[in-house]
């Protein structure tokens, strides 16, 4: 038996016949349209640049054409090796317009797996962001023996293999002046089902698998978000999200589909200190991210303690009283209400002012968000609007909108595409956004779609009546204990960390066991803040999260979890590990994914050891 979901309500689907045929066009019609207006804002030191839609298009043009004058040919791959910054942009936009198809690459990918990506891709040129990602390169360069040109952003060039970005473009100039109009003449010759990106995915097992992603996805998925009118031209974006990554690749179909604004800058410790000045209306980002600001929030509120915690608590449980009302279309009662407003100008407005004061909502992407951090922000009037997708769907697949969501769930499905649930609850999609496959993977392509058209994503998931999609897991993650019963560890790893504001990780294991156990890493900034409370300043995060003193305030916080879980849930030995997990360890992913895998196999004989 399958559910289908309905179309998302009020939107026609027909928009998806008259789709611009490809991103290049999407991007020339965007620049023809709002030429003057501002396109983009990059940091230069410590002030903000900002760009027009025609000053992007004039460079954007001139890249291209210098693309096309070193031979790139329809559907050639070109790379982009490079953290999260206005210059991937323009690069990404450039291959667009010259019909080559952009290959993206982590900056944190070591120098194995970056060879590997471009020489399966068969890149053709490479644009690398500075001299650590050029050394990738030269390393194995014998390996790559299609990449004819290295096109560097910061990095020493060398005149030959390595040429900078303004060489690319005087490239393009002199091109143009033989060849005038050759840039939009290409654009426009680009059909929709042309290869528009490859997208290796970081996976948690084996080699990474490129994702074939043409120009009509992305068309489609930046058009699927327009028709909702969610987002408008006077909206302003803070982009730090891997650009390697579908979700931020996705951001930028939306801003070309819409003509919104976007501040740029991939640092991720920078975020909030970049909302505080940038001011945006809108962000994208993982559910990492406010978890941590939650933890931040509270934890300082705790440190203040007194009457000022006491006012912070109870302006949360009077937030939290008075959504629930207005969630179940019920009156809020007058004292109430005038308790609610009291409360938004001593407390709500200060958390809305960490991220500049003028959001209309967060789009939280790429793992589960919990409820309760959801119910949190959204008491303090910052809407998070979960949505969920996968790579090999263009990323985005349901979300929830502004004036129709639920929180919990993922939402609708994007208007246009289909969501159903098959077999064994395994969320199923189809729609103009689906892959066309993996690279050179034929056997892995069958596997995953269809025949008829559906992705199978992996992911457990049910539809309400009113066509919401919520997500309770990976099927692959779910195990069952050695008594016969289930356990869906993602959720309870959700559970923990919104009741401990100091967790980074909390991983849930217990297959074929007899109980559950569960390894711990602490945030270490959050870390820092509670030894400088707890006399322990000056030591360092080893001695901190091995201390007694930790293991019995983290131990506190499982006993609290514990008593939410069902018996056979219930965590019955954990340990604190002596690091937090990391990109560069191998343990997460580049878009912070845990690697469930490689952190159980890096903890075989600890985990092992819970049950001697």
């Amino acid at each position: 038996m399958t559910a289908q979901a309905s179309q998302a309500p009020n939107f026609d689907p027909s928009f998806v016949d008259n789709l611009t045929p490809n991103v290049a066009v999407q991007f020339l019609d965007r620049v023809a349209t709002s030429g003057s207006k501002e396109a983009f804002r990059y940091p230069r030191g410590e002030a903000w640049e900002s760009v027009t839609w025609s000053q992007v298009g004039d460079l954007v043009e001139k890249l291209a054409a210098g693309l096309l004058s070193l031979g790139l040919q329809s559907e050639q791959r070109v790379g982009i090796v490079s953290g999260t910054r206005y210059e991937w942009i323009l690069a990404d936009l450039a291959i667009m317009c010259a019909a080559g198809a952009t290959t993206t690459v982590y900056p944190s990918t070591n120098s194995e797996d970056t060879a590997y990506i471009l020489g399966d891709s068969e890149s053709k040129v490479v644009f690398a962001e500075d001299d650590e990602q050029i050394a990738k390169l030269k390393e194995h360069k014998a390996e790559l023996p299609h990449v004819g040109k290295v096109v560097t952003f910061d990095g020493t060039v060398d005149g030959d293999w390595v040429i900078g970005l303004d060489d690319l473009a005087k490239l393009g100039e002199a091109y143009l002046a033989d060849h005038a109009g050759v840039v939009e003449e290409t654009a426009r010759s680009i059909a929709p089902d042309q290869l528009a990106t490859l997208i290796y995915t970081s996976g948690t097992t084996g080699r990474p698998k490129g994702v074939r992603l043409l120009h009509r996805s992305w068309v489609y998925e930046g058009t699927a978000i327009q028709v909702q009118d969610i987002l408008h031209e006077d909206d302003l974006q803070f982009l730090w999200l891997p650009m390697a990554h579908s979700f931020g690749k996705v951001l930028l179909s939306a801003q070309l589909a819409c003509g919104f604004a976007t501040a740029v800058d991939g640092r991720v410790e920078k975020i909030v200190d970049n909302c505080a000045i940038v001011k945006p209306t809108f962000m994208g980002a993982a559910p990492r991210i406010f978890e941590k600001a939650h933890s931040r929030i509270v934890m300082m509120q705790a440190a203040e303690g007194g009457a000022k915690e006491k006012i912070f608590n109870k302006a949360f449980e009077v937030g939290i009283k008075v959504d629930k009302l207005k969630l179940e279309g019920k009156s809020v009662p007058f004292m109430l209400n005038l308790q609610h407003g009291l409360f938004d100008k001593l407390v709500f407005s200060k958390v809305r002012a960490r991220f500049g004061g003028r959001v209309r909502f967060f789009i939280s992407g790429s793992a589960a968000l919990n409820s309760e951090i959801a119910e949190f922000f959204h008491a303090a009037g910052i809407l998070i609007l979960e949505g969920y997708g996968m790579t090999e769907n263009s990323a985005g697949a349901t979300v929830n909108h502004p004036s129709r969501y639920k929180i919990g769930s993922v939402g609708h499905a994007l208007p246009g595409s289909e969501v159903k649930i098959g077999e064994n609850d395994e969320v199923m999609l189809r729609g103009p956004h689906i892959m066309a496959g993996y690279h050179n993977l034929p056997e892995e392509t069958a596997k995953t779609l269809t025949s008829d058209g559906w992705l199978h994503t992996g992911d457990k998931g049910s539809l309400d009546a009113d066509g919401f999609l919520t997500i309770t897991g990976r099927i692959k993650d779910l195990f069952k204990t050695s008594g016969g019963k289930y356990v869906a560890p993602t959720a309870i790893e959700s559970k923990f960390k919104a009741i401990c504001p100091y967790t980074s990780q909390f991983l849930v294991f217990g297959s074929e066991r007899n109980f559950v156990v569960a390894l711990i890493t602490l945030d270490p900034d959050a870390m820092a803040a509670w030894a400088e409370e707890n006399g322990m300043a000056g030591k360092s995060y080893t001695e901190i999260v091995t201390s007694d003193a930790v293991k019995t305030m983290v131990g506190g916080y499982v006993d609290e979890l514990n008593s939410r879980l069902n018996r056979w849930e219930t965590i019955k030995k954990w340990e604190i590990l002596d690091h937090d997990l990391t990109i560069e360890s191998g343990e997460l992913t580049p878009s912070m994914k845990v690697k469930r895998n490689v952190v159980e196999g890096n903890n075989k004989a600890r985990i092992d050891a819970f049950y001697s």
